[in-house]
């Protein structure tokens, strides 16, 4: 039998109305973040926003989740390549892992190709953090390009 990990998924608020097609698509495939669980079953516990800015949210749902079982929080994609990027991300994260002791992987899906285009012109992402925040969601342009 196969590992199983219950996942957890925050959505930025700006993108309340997302039906999660994107992630879910990436959840099944394996692809962008969800790469890691490429020999494990995943099941998804919990898919809400953040709260809207300052992330209110982000105080009370990884409580609700971790009642459920999960394991990892996603933070997702659209809080990297929305206009702008979260600012917060960061401290999310680490505020999850600090006050829940839940694991947090920034990111979901593999970012959509036209988000990419965008934030290379404004060099949005050329910071060390970024950089390194972006990884797990960059992809190959041909990946990308399915995810627009």
């Amino acid at each position: 039998m196969r590992d199983k990990t219950k996942i957890g998924i925050i959505i930025c608020d700006r993108y309340r109305m997302c039906a999660g097609g994107k992630c879910l698509r990436a959840l099944k495939n394996r692809e962008g973040s969800f790469s890691i669980y490429k020999d494990k079953e995943v099941e998804l516990v919990g898919f809400t926003t953040c709260g809207s800015c300052p992330g209110g949210n982000i105080e009370y749902t990884p409580e609700e989740m971790k009642k459920n079982g999960v394991q990892v929080i996603h933070l997702a994609t659209g809080l990297v390549v929305g206009y702008p990027p979260c600012p917060r991300i960061t401290y999310f994260r680490d505020f999850i892992k600090a006050r829940y002791d839940i694991e947090v992987i920034i990111g979901t899906h593999p970012m959509p190709q036209k988000y990419y285009n965008t934030h290379m012109i404004l060099k949005t992402w050329e910071s060390p953090k970024w950089k390194e925040i972006i990884q797990p969601t960059l992809a190959d342009e041909k990946t990308r390009l399915l995810y627009d």
